[in-house]
């Protein structure tokens, strides 16, 4: 099996069995994101300790897998994060996708790695990221609607 199609697997078993894929009850942030050139919709749910660490994060929506998986592995990636540390993966993530990420940055990124083909379909980077964008705002600004147009 090629790495590629490794990745697709991975992201085929997370958009055919989401992880976090909830509405969270006791979320102190919540942030919703629509992209109206494709139709993804996701709500986004964050839980934040005293310390501003991401205790629990979980989504619900609908769209194509790459959205959907990129927000159950975001999910899984930033639970147990600071917020700092989260924003951090966000910027990282975001270079992934769209093809600027430096090669020894991008083994840091551990399973999201398997979005790296997605700088390859401009059209697919809003799709890929989202949930992240939805994340960003949830931590910034929480209860907001994130367009991404």
């Amino acid at each position: 099996m090629s790495l590629n199609e490794l990745y697709q697997n991975v992201i085929l078993e997370h958009n055919r069995s989401p992880r976090n894929y909830r509405e969270m009850d006791g979320a102190d942030r919540k942030a919703e994101g629509n992209n109206p050139l494709c139709g993804d919709r996701v709500t986004v749910w964050v839980r934040l300790d005293d310390d501003e660490v991401i205790q629990d994060a979980s989504f619900q929506g609908s769209g194509c897998a790459i959205s959907k998986a990129s927000a159950s592995l975001m999910t899984c990636a930033v639970k147990g994060r600071t917020r700092q540390e989260a924003e951090e993966l966000f910027r990282r993530f975001n270079r992934l996708v769209t093809g600027t990420v430096d090669p020894a940055e991008a083994e840091t990124l551990g399973k999201l790695a398997v979005f790296s083909g997605v700088s390859e379909f401009p059209v697919r980077v809003k799709c890929a990221s989202l949930s992240w964008h939805a994340l960003k705002s949830a931590l910034d600004a929480p209860g907001h609607l994130v367009p991404t147009e």
